[in-house]
């Protein structure tokens, strides 16, 4: 199992979607989510076939979060700027951990 962290402090467990099939598939077919989805080598994503809304943040290669948005099921984002990677956790997650723009994020197993 991994954990997401921000400044040392664990923000919640989290899946790392490495392979090209679990960016693609993404959240589709959960009914809800405990933890985050960490999407790297990924500018944008979609909600199309999503049951829940989704928290997005946007990060760069060092996983410094750039936008962070709200994602309703059946709608698109599009790519940000210096976007590598995103993290995906169910909507209200963010708010609980203090999630922010310009927050350093780290991934460690």
């Amino acid at each position: 199992m991994s954990w997401l962290l921000r400044d040392g402090d664990v923000l919640a467990s989290a899946e790392v979607a490495d392979a090209l099939a679990a960016r693609t598939r993404g959240l589709l077919g959960r009914d809800g989510f405990e933890g985050a989805l960490v999407l790297p080598r990924t500018r944008s994503v979609h909600s199309l076939g999503m049951r829940f809304a989704l928290d997005v943040a946007f990060c760069d290669h060092d996983l410094v979060v750039l936008d962070v948005v709200r994602l309703p099921p059946w709608r698109l984002t599009r790519p940000r700027r210096g976007g590598r990677a995103v993290v995906e956790a169910e909507a209200g997650a963010f708010e609980r951990w203090g999630l922010r723009v310009g927050d350093r994020l780290d991934v460690r197993t």
